[in-house]
């Protein structure tokens, strides 16, 4: 070996230690580490499966839609917050919408244009999700830039005239005037461009439906909402179960967490094993 030429006993000397590392770092060591995962934390370590009757029916880490076929709430059932991963809680899609809080303005469909449905910002998103958790639970939904038919409250204002640029014609705007300016509906595919941007506070100082009812989370899968959430949906959940509400209030308690580390956060409740909770009563 010795007498091999410096440049092949380097190559050979690379091989083995290639040769070495990938058995210690590619094999034995996923091995001692499912190992031991496995031995301690088999729940976890196999995705904290949660089931039901001896079946599988999801994760206590990954959120889940409880809605129907036509995707409409299944109103026995509390309600996840909002998902932007793919169709909703697609672990293959995780992730946040990337939509900011300057996002207000709507690009309203074209009639008749194919494969023209527009595209509605940010705030008309959690308009409209504010609208419908309002009717859903019997409270109100409006909240602060928010029109009351569930669209972002937005003028594009020129110097004849203001435009209520998310409501699209022959919608009835949001207010008849601004500073002295007749408003207007929106006209699909005009460019208002030029105007400027002001959004309406509406005077609403306090929104009923909690923040979390109406946005959604950076990974898309969280399987938590806040305990202000469950609480607004106990009333209902009661009333279609026939269930005490003093009770449900109580399976909400027992199924909420608290901070992390007692100082991370905010306490959250497990949509998927209340739901569960309630099913065995």
């Amino acid at each position: 070996m010795e007498r091999l030429p410096s440049w092949i006993r380097q190559h050979l000397a690379a091989i083995r230690a290639v040769a070495v590392l990938t058995v210690l770092l590619g094999v034995i060591y996923p091995l001692v580490a499912t190992g031991v995962a496995q031995a301690l934390f088999n729940g976890r370590a196999n995705g904290s499966i949660v089931q039901k009757d001896g079946k599988d029916v999801g994760s206590a880490l990954i959120g889940q839609n409880f809605t129907d076929k036509d995707g409409n709430p299944v109103t026995t059932y509390f309600q996840s917050r909002p998902s932007a991963a793919g169709d909703g809680y697609d672990m293959q899609s995780t992730a946040a919408s990337n939509l900011g809080p300057e996002d207000v303005l709507d690009v309203l469909p074209v009639p008749g244009a194919q494969d023209d449905e527009g595209r509605q910002s940010l705030l008309t998103q959690v308009c409209a999700r504010s609208k419908a958790v309002g009717e859903l639970e019997g409270v109100s939904g409006a909240r602060p830039y928010c029109t009351g038919d569930g669209v972002g409250a937005v003028l594009k204002v020129f110097s004849d005239r203001a435009v209520s640029v998310n409501q699209a014609c022959p919608a009835t705007p949001f207010i008849a005037e601004y500073k002295g300016l007749k408003v207007e509906c929106g006209k699909p595919g005009e460019d208002y461009a030029a105007g400027k941007t002001v959004p309406i506070h509406g005077g609403v100082t306090k929104a009923e439906v909690p923040a979390d009812a109406v946005t959604a989370s950076a990974s898309g899968l969280d399987p938590h909402i806040s305990v202000a959430y469950a609480d607004l949906q106990a009333p209902r959940v009661a009333k279609e179960r026939r269930t005490d509400l003093a009770r449900v209030r109580a399976l909400i308690q027992e199924h909420t967490t608290g901070r992390a580390l007692g100082f991370m956060g905010e306490p959250a409740v497990n949509v998927l094993e209340l739901n569960l909770a309630l099913d065995k009563e």
